[in-house]
């Protein structure tokens, strides 16, 4: 591909929205995805984003294929709860841009964003090079991160690792979280490929959290090469439940009792394993109080709104829905034995004598494995009731025919109700619902970020 500047558009004006410089790097490149760092490190290097992170912060970066996260967001909180001014970098967003670059907590601000992308484009427009629209906005994210003089800098790596742009900063700490099947058309079809360019965020004498009990070769073999200090699950470290309310996780240097967080246990454990491998200083109070405020939207999201229950997951893979439903299933026992606690009392809507069952507000990307995680949630032995359809607004996005096709393989088609838009699928999911229901929205981080939008739920931050 060339990185001539000639066909690009013209930079946005000075008084441009968020919303037009957005719009505006969407089309500077000719693909959305352009892996590799040779075109945005000339341009990383002159903003001083990578001298800046070296020089001043503490850097932990996240790869994985699912939980990526979740492990930042406790990561994040738990330096921030111990003083450190905590910057977090996650993507993609649910429905603001914002939400992808925040600080202590607090997603920046459009005109903080606005000036950023200005001092890329001029870097960009210097070095004579295009960037795509996921390095054009990183480093902005970056560039932000060193102007607000961050303690700790928390990123999660976009696609990959080796050749991801968050790949530009070197990490103190890395953390794999696992490795599965997923963007294979980038990464490979297998977990030795996909395992060695995630192995790629590894520098020399680093050390690692590795967050599941297998590992690929290729990834044993990154180790070894970087002599990095690797921390594996149910090796040198682990954890159980103890109740409801308490969880254990142990090392061979320490065993706590800590609050269960909103967030999954095997995410959280990571998170606590990097910062206690960390040379940063937080102490189990400042642990303690992440774990009972620490949150994230979409990912295992439990939620009341419109007088109905639900539950927003970001699972788009098979190994996503693996997780999904192991958290899925208890929940749902808990749910049925709280019915009759549930707020029925608006009278133009009581609870039914019909049983609860789950309604399913289900949409996928065209380039995931739309079969593999519809056969898994279908034989899973939940009580889905009925699937509500329709195609996200996205380039990318799987049609509404396309998703039916799938779903009629395992689905009977009286159960299917198919519709245009993400936003007249969840006011029919609304309207055809009884309020001791569960409505179950998942498949992708577009899915998540529509429904909510029609929800008008702006509970984000």
């Amino acid at each position: 591909m060339s990185d001539s500047l000639d066909s690009s558009p013209c930079s946005p004006k000075d008084t441009a929205s968020l919303t037009e410089w957005l719009d505006y790097m969407q089309q500077i490149h000719v693909s959305a995805i352009d892996m590799g760092l040779s075109r945005v490190l000339p341009v990383a290097e002159a903003l001083g984003v990578v001298q800046s992170a070296k020089d001043d912060a503490y850097v932990f970066t996240v790869a994985g294929t699912n939980g990526k996260g979740s492990t930042t967001a406790v990561i994040a909180q738990m330096c921030q709860a111990a003083g450190y001014k905590t910057a977090l970098y996650q993507s993609p967003h649910l429905s603001a841009f914002n939400e992808r670059v925040r600080i202590n907590g607090e997603m920046v601000s459009d005109q903080t964003l606005i000036d950023a992308f200005g001092k890329v484009e001029t870097a960009r427009l210097k070095c004579g090079l295009t960037l795509s629209f996921f390095e054009m906005t990183t480093l902005a994210a970056l560039l932000i991160f060193s102007e607000a003089d961050c303690d700790v800098w928390v990123l999660e790596i976009g696609l990959g690792g080796r050749l991801d742009v968050v790949n530009i900063i070197d990490p103190d700490m890395a953390v794999i979280t696992n490795i599965g099947i997923d963007h294979v058309d980038w990464l490979g079809d297998n977990v030795e490929d996909i395992g060695a360019e995630k192995a790629g965020i590894l520098r020399d004498d680093i050390s690692l959290i590795y967050g599941t009990a297998e590992m690929p070769n290729s990834v044993k073999q990154a180790i070894d090469k970087h002599q990095a200090n690797c921390y594996q699950v149910e090796k040198d470290f682990s954890y159980r439940v103890i109740d409801a309310t308490t969880w254990q996780y142990s090392n061979a240097a320490v065993s706590m009792q800590l609050p269960r967080p909103a967030l999954s246990l095997i995410n959280t454990a990571n998170a606590l394993s990097a910062v206690l491998a960390s040379s940063l200083n937080i102490d189990t109070h400042a642990i303690e109080q992440a774990l009972q405020s620490v949150k994230l939207a979409g990912r295992f999201d439990y939620r009341e709104s419109h007088n109905r229950h639900w539950l927003f997951d970001v699972a788009h893979n098979e190994q996503g829905v693996e997780f999904l439903l192991t958290q899925l299933l208890p929940l749902w026992q808990q749910h049925l034995a709280n019915q009759s606690t549930f707020d029925t009392s608006n009278q133009n809507d009581q609870a039914s004598d019909a049983p609860a069952t789950i309604k399913m507000l289900f949409s996928m990307l065209a380039d995931k494995d739309i079969e593999k995680v519809v056969q898994r949630l279908t034989e899973a032995g939940l009580p889905i009731s009925e699937w509500f359809i329709a195609e996200i607004d996205y380039p990318r996005a799987a049609s509404t025919e396309h998703l039916q096709g799938v779903l009629l393989n395992y689905v009977d088609g009286a159960k299917i109700h198919s519709l245009d838009r993400l936003q007249q699928a969840t006011d029919a999911v609304i309207a055809t619902s009884q309020s001791q229901d569960l409505i179950v929205v998942c498949g992708s981080f577009h899915t998540i970020g529509e429904a909510l939008v029609a929800l008008d739920d702006n509970g984000l931050r």
